[in-house]
C-alpha cells in the first residue's frame, strides 16, 4: 500500500517504502513519521552492495562490545591505500578502475531490472529509483522539460538521463567509466526508440561522454548531479559544488549521503565487509557543509528532500542563484 507525506510546500511525493521529506529552507515537520531502521547505509556505498543478508543478520545479532572490537580492529584505510597503489593514483582513480571493472557489473545490476541481486542490493535499487523519481518530480513541477537543456553529471547507466530525455529534455550525460557511459548509450537507444511523449520529433538522444566531473563544460537551464559527491571528501566537494553550479544557469540539484553520528556509524560497519569488490572509499556530508558551499558561490537552496530505505539514505536538495 502506497503512503503519502503531505507537507506545506508545493511537493506532494507517493513512497512505497522510502521516506522522502521535501521542504523549503525553514524548518518543516513531515506529516508522517517513520521507525527508525535497526541497520542501515548511506548511498551508494559499494561496500554494501555485496553484504548478504548472513552478514545483516550477524550484526544485527551481536552485541555492541563485538561490534567495538570489530570497528577497532578493522583498517580500510590500509585496504584504500591498497587500492590506490594498484592502480597508481587516488580516490578518482580508484572510483575510475572500479566502475570500469567489477563495479561496473555490481551496479548494473543494481540501476537495472534482473532478479539476479541480493536483498540489500534489491534495496538500494529501490532507494535509488525513488531519488530518480523525487527528482523528476522537482523538475516537472516546474512545467514542461521540452527543450530544457539538462547536464546530468555522473550519469551511471543513464536512469535519469533517459526519463529526462523522454520528456523531452535536450541532455547531455557523462560519467567517469567508459563502461557506464556505454551501457547508458545503448540503454537509451533501447529505451527512446520505443517512446514518442507526443512532444515533435519524439525524444532527443542524450549526448553521452566520458568525463569526469572536472572536465565538465558548457552551459545549462539544469545540472543534476546524483549520489557522485559520496566520491569526493568536503575539501574537494566545496570546489566541486562551486564548479556545477557555474554549468548551470536556473537550477542545480545535488543528492549526496548525509553526515550525521548515526549515519557515519553504520558507514564504518558497512566498511568492515567490503566484499569482493574492495568498495572505493565513501564520503558523507553535512547538509551544511553543501549549504554554505552553495551560498559562496551565490546559490541558496529552494527545497530539499530525503529519501530513505533499510540500507539507502540521500538528501537531495534543489538550489537556485541566490537573488
Amino acid at each position: 500500500m502506497a503512503s503519502s507525506a503531505s507537507l506545506s510546500s508545493p511537493l506532494h511525493f507517493h513512497n512505497p517504502h522510502p521516506r522522502f521529506s521535501p521542504k523549503p529552507s525553514t524548518t518543516l515537520r513531515p506529516t508522517t513519521t517513520a521507525t527508525k531502521p535497526r541497520f542501515a547505509i548511506p548511498p551508494p556505498l559499494t561496500a554494501v552492495a555485496d553484504v548478504d543478508s548472513a552478514t545483516i543478520a550477524a550484526i544485527g545479532g551481536g552485541s555492541v562490545a563485538a561490534l567495538a572490537a570489530a570497528l577497532s580492529l578493522a583498517d580500510p584505510e590500509r585496504r584504500r591505500r591498497l587500492q590506490a597503489e594498484e592502480v597508481g593514483g587516488g580516490d578518482k582513480e580508484v572510483v575510475k578502475d572500479y566502475f570500469n571493472k567489477s563495479g561496473f557489473e555490481r551496479w548494473k545490476k543494481i540501476y537495472g531490472e534482473t532478479d539476479d541481486v541480493n536483498r540489500v542490493q534489491r534495496d538500494i535499487r529501490l532507494g535509488h529509483s525513488k531519488t530518480v523519481e523525487n527528482v523528476m518530480k522537482m523538475l516537472t513541477d516546474e512545467g514542461k522539460l521540452e527543450g530544457v537543456t539538462v547536464c546530468d553529471a555522473g550519469c551511471g547507466t543513464g536512469c535519469l538521463a533517459i526519463p529526462l530525455a523522454k520528456e523531452g529534455a535536450v541532455v547531455t550525460a557523462a560519467d567517469i567509466s567508459a563502461a557506464m557511459v556505454a551501457e547508458a548509450e545503448k540503454q537509451a537507444r533501447e529505451q527512446l526508440q520505443l517512446s514518442n511523449r507526443g512532444f515533435s520529433g519524439g525524444p532527443v538522444m542524450p549526448k553521452f561522454e566520458v568525463k569526469d566531473l572536472e572536465s565538465l563544460d558548457g552551459k545549462y537551464d539544469t545540472v543534476v548531479c546524483l549520489d557522485v559527491l559520496i566520491h569526493y571528501p568536503q575539501s574537494k566537494a566545496d570546489a566541486m559544488i562551486a564548479h556545477l553550479a557555474s554549468l548551470a544557469e536556473n537550477r542545480l540539484l545535488i543528492s549526496f549521503a548525509p553526515k550525521t553520528l548515526y549515519y557515519d556509524l553504520l558507514k564504518r560497519i558497512g566498511e568492515l565487509f567490503p566484499g569482493p569488490s574492495k568498495a572505493t572509499r565513501a564520503y558523507l556530508h553535512a547538509e551544511a557543509d553543501v549549504e554554505r558551499a552553495l551560498k559562496k558561490v551565490g546559490w541558496r537552496i529552494r527545497k530539499r528532500g530525503l529519501t530513505t530505505t533499510q540500507f539507502y539514505f540521500s538528501r537531495l536538495v534543489e538550489a537556485v542563484p541566490a537573488k
